[in-house]
């Protein structure tokens, strides 16, 4: 069997690449292992893990109403698991199908399979499944390889047992333990502890850093830091090392070597959120010209071209960040390259988000990569305290700050802290991608009153000119 274009996996890059590459006109398969369209992100990650947090965030706000607005209701939330998996999956179930019938429409093959490299033209197939070439070959002019990652786990922790997870099991909801250990102050384990911490369970977060979210600025994080110390009960400790696991007696003992946290402990369930590998292993990429880094990342150009003229590297495989949304833009290029357009992956801004409560996001250059760099911008933050629907809403522990270029003028990065800021950083994306400056931010009239407000806002305090604070713009701000 012969296609002009193979995709070799059918997660958001994948799927992406292959239907934008099919709107081209051109012959289009997918190989994807799984019996649904979706990948990681929809499968097990994003997509889920959004759904349950939406849970935990309700049951966050009613006990919020009970606390400060003098709602009363009757008796402690009752939780039926089996209820919400189920509407999870729903969720899963619905994107799924709509998946596989936009590639039906658009006339897009999927083969149910797993798929190899025995040269640069030609998979090897393997499975049952009837969509199978009889030979199990499966030859190409293009092949994009679009394979994902999975999460990490040290060997040290692979113990065979159940009750320590990572981030697919922790999302099967298999119970409610009465106590978790989240092991990895990382993004993912903040927002799963998050939603067992919401639906009952007693959570413990352990990291080996000097502080959660390594990487982020510490002002985004400084907010989020203090609600996950009270959701934990003070169960937080940093700069600690988890030494050995182990199961007995239907628990997981854990060994702890930190300044805060020395000994052992045991616990109902143990989630370890260390990190992601790309899937780079066992493809047969050494039958063909792909150059696989040190780091298990293909290396490629921005126009997601590997060493081999044939094979196409995007998403998670094709280096950090390993975010859904690069993966789509990354597949989106290399439909149009192997259609012949010249176009290239140049983005500037490409956002993250934490979906935890509050939430954290950020676009562009962030304060602490300035600082490494020894790059001069000015940093101006707007505290949501100023803001009257922040207010309203007791959300005044946000803030949104902006990283401008002091010789231009021009805003180069910008991070938020609150709840929606997932949503709002999307305004930050488009400025910065256009390379706007800060006056056309502060001229485009924001709705009032919205938390999207907050960036206009930040951007008066650089002119010193924010209505709702006092702050006289300095001659130097230097991060």
């Amino acid at each position: 069997m012969h296609s002009s274009v193979v995709v070799l996996g059918g997660g958001p890059g994948g799927y992406a690449a292959a239907f934008l590459a099919a709107d081209e006109g051109l012959e289009v398969t997918i190989v994807e292992a799984e019996p649904r369209l979706g990948g990681t992100c929809l499968l097990r990650g994003c997509i889920p893990s959004k759904a349950l947090l939406h849970v935990a965030k309700v049951i966050s706000e009613v006990e919020e109403l009970k606390k400060d607005w003098g709602i009363e209701y009757e008796g402690a939330p009752k939780i039926n698991v089996d209820t919400v998996r189920a509407r999870k999956e729903k969720v899963i179930s619905n994107l799924t199908g709509g998946l596989a019938n936009l590639a039906k429409r658009r006339g897009v093959k999927i083969i149910q399979a797993r798929g190899s490299f025995v040269g640069s033209n030609e998979l090897k197939l393997e499975g049952d499944h009837d969509s199978i070439p009889e030979d199990g070959k499966l030859t190409f002019d293009h092949c994009v390889l679009a394979t994902g990652s999975v999460p990490a786990m040290p060997p040290s922790f692979d113990i065979g047992s159940d009750r320590l997870m990572d981030s697919t099991g922790a999302l099967n909801l298999a119970d409610i333990p009465e106590t978790l250990l989240v092991i990895g102050g990382g993004y993912i384990g903040l927002e799963m502890g998050t939603v067992y911490a919401n639906l009952g369970s007693k959570v413990s977060v352990v990291e080996l850093a000097e502080g959660l979210l390594p990487g982020a600025d510490r002002d985004l994080v400084k907010p989020l830091a203090k609600r996950v110390d009270t959701m934990c009960g003070g169960r937080v400790y940093l700069n600690t090392k988890v030494g050995s696991v182990c199961e007995v007696d239907d628990q997981i003992e854990v060994t702890f070597e930190g300044p805060n946290k020395f000994g052992h402990e045991r616990f109902d369930r143990v989630l370890v959120s260390v990190g992601r590998r790309p899937v780079t292993r066992g493809l047969g990429l050494e039958n063909t010209k792909v150059v696989v880094n040190s780091r298990g990342f293909v290396e490629c150009d921005n126009q997601q071209r590997t060493a081999d003229p044939s094979i196409f590297a995007i998403g998670d495989v094709a280096g950090d960040p390993m975010l859904a949304h690069k993966a789509t833009h990354e597949g989106r290029v290399a439909a149009e390259v192997i259609a012949g357009k010249k176009v290239s992956f140049d983005k500037i801004a490409i956002p993250a988000v934490v979906f935890t409560d509050p939430e954290i996001a950020w676009a562009g250059i962030t304060e602490e990569e300035a600082k490494r760099e020894g790059r001069k911008v000015t940093v101006e933050v707007y505290p949501w305290a100023a803001s009257g629907r922040a207010q309203a809403l007791n959300l005044t522990n946000g803030l949104t700050k902006w990283l401008v270029d002091p010789e231009t003028n021009r805003v180069v990065g910008c991070g938020i802290v609150g709840t929606g800021a997932g949503e709002l950083i999307a305004e930050a994306v488009l400025a910065i991608e256009m390379g706007c400056e800060v006056t056309d931010i502060t001229e485009s009239v924001h709705p009032h009153p919205t938390l999207s407000e907050t960036l206009m806002n930040a951007g008066e305090v650089y002119f010193g000119t924010a209505t709702e604070i006092f702050k006289p713009k300095k001659k130097a701000a230097s991060a």
